[in-house]
């Protein structure tokens, strides 16, 4: 019995759309968390101007979970072989960014902070928030769902 868990390589996909689904979701990441990372310090001043609950401590928070969903939802829509239990890690880390995208598209819009930036891409381009933000995590949401759909980590028993 081997202690450590065994890389596999990725399932099988259901359709050729779901290769180029999650290239096209993997490549909007990797833009998120290049332009978030390099102006870390103006994106964590950023989403301590949207007024979350809880303060600073929680905006803190907040930014880090951010770049790390980001980051660790990359290796299951890349399809790197790694272990069944992180494969399913990455894919929910990459229903987590667009629910966390969502939620605080419709928290700039519900409240009446005067934001500039939605932060999509850091402090590097402003994006104005309002509902094109709330519908682009939506798609966020959607491509997610759909790579997770063809790219189901577990094989069913039959």
């Amino acid at each position: 019995m081997n202690v450590f868990l065994q890389p596999t390589p990725a399932t099988k996909p259901k359709t050729k759309n779901v290769i180029q689904i999650s290239l096209l979701l993997a490549a909007m990441l990797v833009l998120f968390i290049m332009t978030q990372v390099v102006t870390l310090n103006g994106f964590t001043r950023l989403i301590e101007s949207f007024w979350l609950p809880g303060g600073v401590k929680v905006a803190h928070l907040v930014t880090a979970v951010i770049v790390i969903t980001e980051v660790l939802a990359l290796p299951f829509l890349l399809r790197m072989r790694m272990s069944l239990a992180m494969r399913v890690l990455c894919m929910v880390c990459g229903w987590f960014v667009a629910i966390i995208w969502l939620g605080l598209s419709i928290w700039l819009i519900e409240t009446v902070n005067a934001i500039h930036n939605v932060g999509f891409l850091g402090t590097v381009i402003e994006l104005e928030p309002g509902w094109w933000a709330v519908w682009f995590s939506v798609a966020l949401g959607i491509l997610s769902v759909w790579a997770s759909w063809g790219m189901w980590p577990a094989t069913p028993k039959k």
